[in-house]
């Protein structure tokens, strides 16, 4: 006696077989399934019409966000391209600090923001940002290859921000180098009460640009 055939089997064999309910059409219309989200049974078609319906609503809510991210990504790009412009029509090297710091907080509404250089120009030692910085900062900054983002951990660089960071619950650290210098010459911290704000493992890629653009134009401010 022939044993029944298996769930597995009798799905294997409809996978094998893509023709069978089009040979038997007629099954289609008289198979019955449990509706989903109630106790009736339904059409074999009608189920496939509710699951082709779920899975076009999933990828509709799909579409709806990467439109939303795309429309994120245009926005920060303009601001991105008002700050670098502003950057460039600044002659005066002395304001450049400022105006890297201006940006961050109006263009980019993070809340609290430093910056600080060192190795500059002597004619230039006099800025707030040419303030010393303690020799573990810079060994911090030298290890900065990447923005950092995370959790205001302590930071000693943190305690440059208003009220000495004591409000910071989160941070991004940029460091500022001539191209690919393995050294940094300056540390960009960006920091916010808002613990996801700056959070571990988000995207740096607009980041990076920041900690691009303010490099090149900081560069200026360096002793030869």
């Amino acid at each position: 006696m022939t044993s029944p055939a298996s769930a597995e089997q009798v799905a294997q064999y409809l996978r094998d077989n893509p023709g069978f309910f089009e040979a038997n059409a007629e099954l289609l219309a008289s198979i019955t399934v449990p509706h989903p989200h109630g106790g009736r049974a339904v059409s074999l078609v009608e189920r496939q019409v509710d699951l082709l319906r779920d899975k076009n609503k999933a990828l509709e809510m799909r579409l709806a966000e990467l439109l939303r991210i795309g429309q994120e990504n245009d926005a920060i790009a303009g601001k991105l391209q008002h700050w670098t412009r502003e950057l460039l029509r600044t002659r005066d090297v002395q304001a450049l600090p400022e105006r890297v710091v201006a940006g961050m907080l109006d263009d980019f509404s993070v809340p609290h923001v430093a910056l600080r250089l060192w190795g500059v120009d002597a004619a230039h030692a006099s800025l707030p940002a040419a303030a010393e910085v303690e020799p573990e900062v810079r060994t911090l900054a030298d290890s900065v290859r990447q923005p950092y983002c995370g959790p205001n951990a302590d930071f000693r660089a943190a305690t440059w921000l208003p009220g000495g960071g004591t409000q910071t619950r989160s941070i991004a650290l940029l460091a500022m180098r001539v191209g690919a210098a393995p050294g940094a010459f300056g540390l960009l911290v960006l920091g916010s009460p808002d613990p996801a704000r700056f959070q571990t493992g988000m995207g740096t890629a607009f980041l990076e640009r920041i900690a691009e653009i303010a490099s090149a134009a900081l560069s200026r401010l360096l002793a030869d």
